[in-house]
């Protein structure tokens, strides 16, 4: 035992030096259970979570490989996964994100995943995967056969999809005491390389299609101050110079979709 620790054993009354030790006893279990709560601040500041939402066959699990620079798995995105999918892209500065991908539309485990990253743990942000009718059709689950669609009834059902979505993003932002943010990431560009201006205009609010208007009623719902929202083309694919889209242009829009959630989580 060290002198000091004698001369305030000596010094002060039994009762008073049971008053410290509680006192310091009490302090110590504050910061410890404190400290759980403190790192998980900090994590969500250097690696907000992200809700990656769209319909089935959009290719939200390809954007997000390409995002967090793994390689995509042909099989698997043709099939389409009916789990939530989980990324961490690792970025300079101990700064990066963490991806939840939501099952579309078919998925018996979509209404729960929506929950989850909406009310049960709520996202810090949301990408939100369109394709201008061009999602790839999918079978239902126990239907055998290639599946089919016309491009006006992708574009219906991404409609659809949106309603739902939409709804849950208004109810988070009345929720949060801070604003969130919302990119409608416009995919397989390739498929329309002459026309991408004017179908990210179709997703944009105040444009006046039937896509824009639901944007403006979330807008009106969420308050145009608790919900911040970008529209950005992008492509998962790119090939050789003969492709309509080239694998720089295609990387070039993947990257400037990651500047824009570096800028809106504060990384930049």
């Amino acid at each position: 035992m060290s002198q000091t620790s004698s001369r305030i054993r000596t010094i002060l009354p039994p009762t008073s030096r049971t008053a410290i030790g509680a006192t310091v006893a009490g302090g110590l279990l504050t910061a410890l259970a404190s400290a759980p709560e403190k790192i998980g601040r900090l994590l969500r500041d250097r690696y907000p979570m992200v809700a990656v939402t769209g319909m089935t066959g959009v290719g939200k699990s390809q954007l997000v490989d390409r995002l967090t620079r793994r390689s995509t798995d042909d099989a698997a995105a043709e099939v389409g996964s009916a789990t939530m999918e989980r990324r961490t892209r690792k970025g300079a500065r101990l700064h990066g994100f963490r991806f939840l991908v939501v099952p579309g539309d078919n998925a018996a485990t979509r209404l729960g995943a929506l929950d989850e990253v909406f009310h049960d743990e709520p996202v810090d942000g949301i990408i939100h995967v369109v394709a201008n009718g061009y999602a790839t059709p999918r079978r239902a689950a126990g239907i055998t056969g290639a599946a089919s669609a016309t491009r006006e009834e992708q574009l219906a059902a991404e409609l659809e999809d949106w309603t739902i979505t939409s709804h849950r993003i208004a109810s988070l932002a009345v929720r949060r005491t801070k604003p969130i943010w919302l990119i409608i990431a416009v995919t397989k560009t390739d498929l329309y390389p002459d026309d991408i201006d004017e179908v990210v205009r179709y997703y944009s609010p105040g444009s006046g299609s039937p896509f824009g208007d639901k944007v403006d009623a979330l807008r009106a719902l969420a308050g145009g101050a608790k919900l911040s929202i970008d529209v950005r083309p992008v492509s998962s694919q790119g090939g050789d110079r003969k492709a309509p889209i080239s694998e720089k242009r295609a990387s070039a829009m993947v990257d400037a979709l990651a500047d824009r959630l570096g800028q809106l989580s504060g990384h930049a």
